[in-house]
């Protein structure tokens, strides 16, 4: 699975293709903001404050991490719809997926206050999980959740868990068919300042290591003016030694300026890369917050070296030290 994941970050799909791909399979419509699975519904007098419904913003902080999804085995693990609780409002957040690098993240909270619907929605909601088919095929296709809350006439919340499918990586046509003849209402657009480790891929693919790079000192590794977004990415051994270093997100900060000056002294004093052929383990990427402009890996271990280059320049590879490694190597 792991290998399937890098094979597809090496094909580049968009995530705007992927945000497209989850609304068609889900059936809903738009980008669905999803939970983690492992927090309890809220309800009033358990629920850290929140008893009655304020917004997507405080009920669902997790939305703001641009991607955020959960399978549907994980929204089935939430606790059942219990009988004693009547719905008199559906809230559904979603996350607009087309922000770009460096914007600000878009939450909207759409609602649905119909009567029918929202009885037909509770009475699949605590429909029992169908048999599942053992067939491995059954499970090639995930397929997500929507972060779904219902409101009771008091005002008090829950997060309700959702019936599996025959397929237990699917939902019941039943509760698919329901959402979407909720007949919804954007009463909010929340705009939230973008988390830092936002633009961070949860993969990545460093160029360290470039056949067709040259050695030589750095050109300006920032744009002026600009502000640079770091993501620190760990090796898995199995991918050690290859000419492409594939990683693993481990932390992502946007730098404040007084770092970045530190980081790019450190970088332009770099000389060519010496002869090397150290495995790393771990390495960053430092890039413009607009995307526009050179991205620069550094291997925080191993040989340490330091590649940057942006089409139509060559691909250089230059020499760190571990000065520039202290500076790069924090949370």
């Amino acid at each position: 699975m792991a290998r399937r994941v890098r094979r597809y970050r090496r094909r580049q799909i968009g995530s705007a293709a992927l945000a497209v791909a989850v609304a068609v399979g889900l059936g809903v419509g738009g980008a669905q903001i999803l939970t983690d699975g492992n927090r309890a519904p809220s309800m009033a007098g358990d629920s850290g404050g929140q008893g009655q419904w304020t917004s997507c913003v405080e009920a669902a902080p997790e939305m703001v991490k641009r991607g955020f999804n959960v399978r549907t085995e994980e929204a089935a693990a939430l606790p059942r719809l219990g009988d004693g609780f009547i719905p008199a409002e559906a809230v559904i957040c979603r996350l607009d997926q087309r922000a770009n690098v460096g914007e600000d993240v878009l939450v909207t909270e759409q609602r649905s206050y119909d009567a029918a619907a929202l009885a037909a929605l509770a009475a699949v909601l605590r429909l029992p999980d169908a048999p599942q088919n053992p067939n491995p095929l059954c499970r090639a296709n995930l397929q997500m959740a929507p972060w779904l809350a219902l409101v009771d006439a008091e005002g008090r919340w829950t997060r309700p868990g959702i019936p599996l499918a025959t397929c237990h990586n699917h939902l019941p046509d039943a509760v698919s068919e329901a959402l979407h003849a909720l007949p919804l209402t954007t009463v909010a657009t929340h705009r939230l300042a973008e988390s830092p480790t936002a633009g961070c891929d949860m993969t990545a693919l460093a160029r360290t290591s470039d056949p067709d790079a040259r050695p030589g000192a750095l050109p300006e590794p920032f744009p002026a003016r600009q502000q640079v977004r770091l993501c620190v990415y760990d090796v898995p051994k199995s991918q050690q030694g290859s000419r492409m270093l594939d990683g693993d997100f481990a932390h992502g900060t946007v730098l404040p300026e007084d770092r970045r000056a530190a980081i790019e002294g450190a970088l332009r004093s770099s000389g060519p890369a010496n002869p090397c052929h150290t495995r790393a383990s771990r390495f960053a990427v430092l890039s413009p917050l607009t995307g526009s402009g050179p991205h620069t890996y550094v291997e925080l271990d191993g040989c340490r070296r330091v590649t940057m280059g942006a089409a139509p320049d060559p691909v250089i590879n230059a020499q760190g030290d571990a000065a520039l490694i202290a500076l790069i190597d924090k949370p």
